[in-house]
């Protein structure tokens, strides 16, 4: 017999990915500022990966509210 899986934990994946995605972003300026002082570094290219990973990890984290609040308005009433 395989044992049901667990309900999926949509807020605790939506903090976590809020929270890298604020690291991300300020991390992704921060570097950015880096990165236009010396044109021919990394710097600019790592900038860019940091608000690219930061702008999706705060997607993610809208997709985890949004199933979190389907998953609590279909609960029935007690």
């Amino acid at each position: 017999m395989s044992s049901p899986t667990p309900p999926p934990k949509w807020r605790t994946n939506a903090v976590i990915a809020r929270f890298v995605g604020i690291i991300s972003i300020a991390l992704g300026f921060v570097f950015g500022l880096y990165g236009l002082d010396d044109p021919g570094s990394r710097w600019l290219q790592t900038s860019l990966g940091l608000l690219t990973t930061g702008l999706l990890a705060q997607g993610y984290a809208l997709y985890c509210s949004i199933k979190r609040m389907q998953e609590v308005q279909d609960e029935p009433r007690t």
